[in-house]
């Protein structure tokens, strides 16, 4: 199959019609329509069907187009690696990385690997791990920072994985307490079941990785983070023998804190999220075995040199950063 004429397929899905493919890639719309015609003729199935005025892709084509976004990208991913395999004094990487990594981990790893390799760019895009991983399977980026908690992993057959560093996870409670109906515990009650902000009686030990702690807050509302992040915290909940009471659903772990603050509930939070931004007003409890897997994810089990350089970078800071211990953190014991 023709590269250009994949490139073009792609074109027609993304944009639409194949006017505005052509227009996309600066050629005249027949010329698509023909390499189009091309391309069916040399995959034996048709790919596209009329839809109004535009065109659609059949179940051939969408496959095709996915894993022609796969190969395009790793043809440009190879012509940067060819540009950088003598040696880091030019080239680019580029690096896909969840929010709170963008805003601890990656600054200390970009600024090393610059003063290390002048001339090497780098270029960062946000992206939560699903996304991450796909954009690396595409060879849209070189490396992939993603996390995944100690209970669900991502998919990430075919890649390779480097561990970065392991991230606590935290009980985030108001300093002014919480009430079960989402009320600060300041003032009057009203005779509602209310928590004061100290932790409760503990209870007895259960070896239930870590629940134990949680079983603490079953009364009070709480709040839920990005998918991955909510589907941890059902489970520690579940295994703690409740099912927690979702009043707010949110992924700005500023959001999350500023809600906990004002007393609407209680949440978990990594200590990168809380590294990234502390609210003064709330305070953090690690959470007893209670832990996300921070990973640099690549192409290959060898990335490219500036690929490398990257992971390099990223593992160090790792280290430097490992087991945050955000100010007025509390440790929970069973």
């Amino acid at each position: 199959m023709d590269l250009h004429r994949l490139r073009m397929l792609v074109a027609v899905a993304h944009e639409g019609t194949i006017t505005a493919a052509a227009e996309s890639l600066h050629t005249s719309q027949p010329s698509v329509s023909h390499h189009l015609a091309r391309l069916e003729a040399e995959v034996g199935v048709p790919l596209l069907q009329r839809d109004g005025r535009g065109v659609r892709l059949t179940a051939a084509g969408a496959l095709l187009v996915r894993r022609a976004e796969e190969l395009l990208g790793r043809v440009e991913a190879t012509r940067d690696e060819l540009r950088t395999l003598a040696h880091l004094g030019a080239g680019r990487v580029r690096l896909a990385a969840f929010p709170s990594a963008l805003a601890t981990l990656v600054p200390a790893a970009v600024a090393a690997l610059v003063r290390a390799h002048p001339g090497v760019d780098v270029e960062l895009v946000e992206a939560e791990p699903p996304e991450a991983l796909s954009l690396v399977r595409r060879g849209t980026v070189d490396v992939a920072l993603v996390f995944e908690h100690d209970h669900a992993a991502n998919d990430r057959h075919g890649l390779a994985a480097h561990p970065v560093m392991t991230d606590p996870v935290h009980l985030i409670t108001p300093l002014g307490g919480v009430t079960a109906d989402g009320a600060t515990g300041d003032g009057e009650s009203g005779g509602r079941a209310e928590h004061d902000g100290s932790a409760p009686e503990e209870p007895e030990e259960d070896g239930s990785d870590g629940g134990s702690d949680l079983a603490r807050w079953r009364d009070v509302p709480w709040i839920a983070g990005c998918e991955r992040c909510r589907a941890d915290l059902l489970g520690r909940c579940e295994r703690a023998g409740f099912t927690p009471r979702i009043a707010f659903e949110t992924d700005d772990y500023v959001a999350v804190q500023a809600l906990v603050a004002a007393g609407m509930g209680v949440s978990l939070l990594p200590g990168l999220a809380l590294a990234a931004h502390r609210d003064p007003r709330v305070r953090g409890e690690a959470v007893t075995d209670a832990h996300r897997t921070v990973l640099a994810v690549t192409y290959a089990d060898r990335p490219p040199p500036a690929a490398g350089a990257l992971v390099d970078a990223l593992v160090t800071a790792g280290r430097a950063t490992a087991h945050p211990s955000p100010p007025q953190a509390d440790p929970v014991t069973r």
